[in-house]
């Protein structure tokens, strides 16, 4: 018998790869040459680390000075920040109270006045938007030497006047949070026993659910007054201030905001002067405050606005000059009653049609231009002067603002016209004083001499005080007013 058994298969062998023949290019291929690609890389563009910084550097600007604006400073520790020279203006002015609105504040509108109240010629200088009284205190200051009482005053909305007012606003209160708020008052007026009686006996707190309720709350709303209400700060300044009649000096946009209320009252006017205003709109560009973004970049970096300052408002500005400006425009909402002035604008404003009005014909003027900045804008001017046919046209070497290096200039051709009008004498007739009243008046003022002895240092003091009643310092130094 034969026996089979069976080999297990042997494995087949792996083919060996075979390796590669080298090639004669081998040897170059291992030693890799440098490219000019790896040249561009490893070469830094100094462009790019500029560009990334500026850009960084203006982010964080923008961040600063939005977070700046949303904690403002109060009026104490705002007036104390700022320049020597602005607090040097401020400190020589007063305030003057004026109703614009009836049931709503009165509003603070701040003055500078040089030279002798009882004079024959009496000007009151109004600016013109985004201006103030800083850029006219030169001006004022000239008058005064040459005897003219020269007032100007910063617009309500400008420079120290009020910018802002609080007003008391009704408000329906409805919703679940105007009812919790309901509830709690209630509690709060009759005892939190009141409530814990009503939720132990009836498991609720009753109260009039359908009743509709009204609230008061104080709201900040920002002074941007319109034509009417520029009228009236004019009227109650001319009156406070015992100006009339007037030689009013409107500058800028001055002329088309006052224009209705000078064809009204001619008789608080003597004169008209017309300086840089013209119908066609504002020396400083508006627009740009307008423009949420530009207009915080603007107000925010003091290089920005010194530029737009140079290039539409003055032939050259300094650093410090432009710097007050830009405070009194960006302090206590500035920028916002500008704006707010500017779209209450007359914008369809004739001039032609406003001197042919009865109120207006006949008033002296005078014309007053910059005839340095170009030929078209002195030729805006002469046509101006064309147009008013009783005006004078008088050329200066400044720009659309006053600046200290022409104030005199202006000054002088403000001088010159005033003091060739007829002068205006006041005369106060007095009433005959009743026999038992001069009596008694007699009687009082032999008291007082008999007791001056003993109460002369009180009286002075009273009196004192009472020549500074009502223009205390409106940012709480405890500073009075000079007159």
């Amino acid at each position: 018998m034969a026996i089979i058994t069976e080999e297990p298969d042997s494995p087949t062998p792996k083919k060996q790869q075979k390796p590669l023949k080298p090639t004669s290019r081998t040897p170059q291929s291992t030693t890799p040459k440098p490219t000019k690609s790896t040249k561009t890389t490893n070469t830094t563009n100094p462009f790019h680390f500029w560009f990334y910084f500026t850009i960084s550097v203006s982010l964080i600007t923008l961040i600063f000075m939005i977070l700046t604006s949303l904690y403002p400073q109060d009026p104490k520790t705002w007036f104390l920040s700022l320049p020597s020279n602005l607090r040097q203006h401020y400190s020589k002015g007063r305030n003057i109270k004026v109703q614009t609105t009836p049931n709503q504040p009165q509003i603070e509108v701040f003055a500078i006045q040089e030279g002798p109240s009882k004079a024959s010629d009496q000007v009151l200088i109004v600016h013109g938007l985004g201006c103030s009284s800083f850029a006219f205190q030169k001006v004022v200051s000239f008058l005064g030497v040459r005897g003219v009482h020269a007032v100007a005053i910063d617009l309500p909305g400008s420079g120290f006047s009020d910018k802002t007012i609080v007003v008391e606003e009704e408000h329906v209160d409805d919703g679940v949070l105007g009812r919790l708020k309901d509830m709690y008052s209630e509690i709060q007026e009759k005892g939190i026993f009141w409530g814990f009686d009503q939720l132990v006996e009836q498991g609720y707190v009753n109260y009039e659910e359908n009743k509709i309720r009204v609230s008061k709350r104080n709201v900040v709303k920002t002074v941007d007054l319109g034509p009417e209400e520029i009228g009236k700060v004019l009227g109650q300044v001319i009156d406070t201030m015992g100006l009339s009649p007037v030689d009013l000096v409107l500058h800028d946009s001055a002329l088309g905001l006052s224009a209705n209320w000078i064809s009204e009252n001619r008789g608080l006017l003597r004169s008209v002067v017309v300086l840089d205003s013209a119908p066609s709109g504002t020396a400083l560009p508006v627009w740009v405050l307008e423009m949420p973004l530009l207009g915080d970049v603007v107000l925010g970096l003091g290089f920005a606005f010194r530029r737009l300052l140079g290039t539409c408002c003055l032939r050259w500005v300094g650093n410090a000059e432009a710097e007050c400006h830009r405070i009194l425009l960006k302090g206590k909402d500035g920028r916002g009653a500008v704006v707010g002035m500017r779209r209450s604008l007359n914008s369809s404003f004739d001039l032609n049609e406003w001197v042919a009005l009865d109120g207006v014909k006949g008033l002296p003027m005078q014309v007053i231009w910059s005839d340095a900045l170009s030929k078209e804008w002195t030729e805006e001017g002469r046509q101006v002067a064309d147009a008013i046919p009783q005006a004078k046209f008088v050329g200066h070497s400044g720009g659309r603002w006053p600046q200290e290096h022409n104030s005199e200039e202006i000054a002088e051709s403000i001088c010159q016209f005033v003091s060739s009008l007829p002068k205006s004498v006041k005369q106060t007739e007095e009433e005959p004083v009743p026999e038992h009243v001069q009596k008694m008046s007699d009687e009082a003022q032999s008291g007082d001499r008999h007791h001056h002895h003993h109460h002369g240092h009180d009286s002075h003091g009273h009196g004192h005080e009472h020549a500074h009643a009502g223009y205390m310092d409106a940012y709480g130094l405890g500073q009075g007013w000079a007159m």
